[in-house]
């Protein structure tokens, strides 16, 4: 397999086949991801406005055997959307198909294509008193094929699951530029291999998804929420199992919360206003949506008295206005920015069992103790047990001085992750940042069937080379 880079003629020959409309300037914000880890590059930028455009770019990548790298909203954190090395590629954006082909709120199902933005899907599914869950900090940029093509999770993951539990069916151009037809609206279809879900989580390696059926729900009659205060995960764990006996499936979000990260947000935006004037330990912000005679606050409120009595939680507050929600939700929402500009030395997303969580925080805080006089600021999506377990310097002092031990650090939390059977990558994907975590951790029938699907399906490895999979040791 030998891949060639973008030449001149060859982008005469796209531009022989496609509108003017499709060529756009590469930007350097195309070449860039949010962490600064890596810069892409890209011998020509398509933005097709239609499937069969796309298909005609892919069509004629796989005749010269020339690289192309599908480009959705560029939120990606690992690297998936930019291609750092080996042949320079075409780089696919997919910007101008943004278009919603349809709604059915009497079946809760709506298509759209692939560029749609994320923020953009859930204005259309209001417009007909419907909800699409899935719900990023980076709305207002990630488009849906993206989302897809990496199975994001989010903050609704508990209720509602992964991009993949969103999506009945998919429009796609496979490797060889053929369209794929299946975008169905069915709930039931047995009809052998399901490439739907083959292509959601590849990251663009096996497939260009250009289309989407999505799954809408009813909102909720009432929506509540509430900050409350735990001495410790393990509290926070009885506090999600005692919610869930409360409310069951309306409890849509449970998240947890370290006093790190208000005490960064202070930090980093002191103008913020914070729900504590003393930052707890530890806290979680509980989301639910209730059916029709039901009362979120007293739901809320119930659930405090008897987690108070339990001794699971010391103190809490229950939004009593939306504008009083968006600011709960909005210190959530928020840490990722503080994050950043605290400057981590090493991100990591991580799954773990429920039951297992309290003892990794432990077991990982110890460790690092004995590495560096690091600070830890671990949150995130509790109840389905997705931690973002993120490390910094000491106060005062930046990231540059410990970037030698970034990978000391990685391989100590991913090994005791490992260890624990959890995931080194819950809701970010492989991208290029974690290739080598895979090898590493996952299992060798899982990888060598990978490898083999990759194979058959993309024989001259066009698409997206050295995401998820390694490059072959020429580089092409």
């Amino acid at each position: 397999m030998t891949l060639n880079s973008v030449t001149e003629d060859f982008i005469a020959q796209l531009r022989a086949t496609l509108p003017e409309a499709a060529f756009r300037e590469v930007m350097p914000s195309y070449l860039e991801e949010p962490r600064g880890r890596w810069k892409g590059r890209a011998g020509v930028l398509v933005a097709p406005g239609s499937t069969e455009e796309a298909a005609a770019v892919v069509r004629a990548c796989a005749e010269a055997s020339v690289p192309l790298v599908p480009y959705g909203g560029g939120t990606g954190l690992v690297g998936g959307q930019l291609s750092p090395e080996g042949p320079v590629p075409v780089l696919l954006s997919l910007e101008r198909m943004r278009a919603v082909r349809g709604v059915w709120p009497e079946e809760n199902v709506m298509v759209v294509e692939a560029g749609a933005i994320l923020q953009d899907i859930h204005a259309e599914a209001e417009a007909v008193d419907r909800l699409f869950p899935l719900s990023l900090a980076a709305k207002g940029s990630a488009r849906i094929g993206g989302n897809l093509a990496t199975n994001a999770g989010g903050v609704n993951v508990l209720r509602y699951g992964n991009a993949r539990d969103l999506c009945l069916g998919l429009e796609a151009v496979l490797p060889d530029g053929t369209i794929w037809h299946g975008l169905k609206r069915l709930r039931k279809d047995n009809t052998g291999y399901d490439l739907r879900n083959l292509l959601i989580g590849s990251e663009g390696t096996l497939g260009v998804i250009t289309a989407a059926a999505l799954k809408l729900f009813p909102k909720p009659a009432g929506e509540g929420t509430a900050l409350m205060v735990v001495d410790s995960p393990e509290a926070a764990l009885g506090l999600l199992s005692m919610a869930r006996d409360h409310m069951g499936e309306g409890v849509s979000a449970f998240e947890l919360m370290h006093r790190a990260g208000l005490e960064f947000l202070a930090e980093t935006m002191p103008d913020m206003r914070l729900p504590f004037a003393e930052p707890p330990e530890w806290f979680v912000l509980i989301d639910i949506g209730l059916a029709k005679g039901l009362d979120p606050a007293a739901a809320l409120e119930a659930l405090f008295v008897e987690a108070a009595e339990a001794g699971l939680v010391s103190d809490g507050m229950i939004a009593q206005s939306e504008a009083q929600r968006q600011e709960f939700w909005e210190v959530r929402e928020t840490i990722p920015e503080a994050n950043r500009r605290i400057g981590a030395i090493g991100s990591h997303d991580i799954s773990l069992p429920l039951s297992a969580v309290p003892g990794f925080i432990d077991g990982g805080n110890a460790a690092l103790k004995e590495l560096g006089p690091f600070r830890i600021n671990c949150f995130g999506h509790l109840g389905d047990g997705n931690l973002h377990y993120n490390v910094f310097p000491p106060k005062g002092e930046a990231r540059d001085g410990y970037t030698g031990q970034r990978d000391a650090i990685k391989r100590l939390v991913h090994d005791l992750v490992h260890e624990m059977d959890g995931s080194v990558s819950a809701e970010h994907g492989i991208g290029r940042l974690k290739v080598d975590d895979l090898e590493r951790y996952g299992d060798p029938a899982k990888l060598a069937a990978m490898r083999a699907i990759k194979a058959a399906l993309d024989p001259k490895g066009i698409l997206n080379p050295g995401a998820i999979l390694r490059l072959p040791p020429d580089g092409n």
